[in-house]
Formats: structure tokens, sequence, C-alpha cells
């Protein structure tokens, strides 16, 4: 297994377990949150992967977007979603004040989080065909 398709499969099991901690009796909108953003995460480092550039240990997706848009410009249309995403690597963490995000915030940062994983699995689809 190649490492971008590693780091595609973390990513993907991210989104599921981001959409099943949202269903059923008592969802989970805290851990949900923080794994949309992990998916997010995951996914633009299998990009940086896939073009054997280094690897930062960050959980910035905005910085990570950046650095995928250098080697593909196209990337540079994801900085929006990855500025809503990057507060929820450690925003709901911990415990505070705040213990739990809004569902409606929850839905939107998967919505966020599987745009940005279809975006880059269709990018590198593209890269491996030409």
């Amino acid at each position: 297994m190649k490492p971008h398709e590693a780091w595609l499969i973390k990513a993907k099991h991210d989104l599921g377990s981001s959409r099943k901690l949202m269903e059923g009796a008592g969802p989970y909108p805290d851990t949900a949150v923080y794994h949309a953003q992990q998916c997010a995460e995951k996914t633009l480092k299998a990009f940086l992967a896939f073009r054997e550039q280094p690897i930062h240990k960050t959980h910035d997706v905005e910085l990570l977007v950046e650095l995928c848009a250098a080697l593909d410009t196209r990337c540079a249309d994801l900085l929006q979603d990855a500025a809503a995403l990057t507060p929820y690597a450690s925003a709901f963490r911990y415990p505070d004040v705040v213990m739990s995000p809004d569902v409606a915030d929850v839905e939107d940062a998967i919505v966020r989080a599987e745009r940005i994983y279809s975006f880059i699995t269709k990018l590198i689809a593209g890269e491996r065909l030409s």
C-alpha cells in the first residue's frame, strides 16, 4: 500500500466515524466534529504524500490547503472549508466552558470534510490516469 492510500483510508474512517457519532439515541457532536476535522487533515496529507512531499505535523487544515495549493492551484478552492474546520482540532477536545458544538455546526463540518475528501480523491485519481 502506498503512503497516500493509507492516509486516505484513515481519512475515510474518520469521516465514517463522524457520521456514525451523529446517529442514534445519543449523538456525540463534540467527537463527531473532531473526526470531521481529522478527515480533512488526513485527506490533505494524503495529497502531499501522493506528491511525495513532506508531511507536516500540524492540525492546521488551512496550512495544509496552502501547501497543497502550491502543488496544484485548484486546491485553493478548499480554503474556506479549511478555515471552518481548523478550529475543531482542539475546540471541543478537552473540557471547557462550551462542551459541545451545535448539531448544525457538526453537520456543516461533515459536509465540508466530505467536500475536501471528494475533491482530493478525484484529483489524485485524475493525476494517476494522466
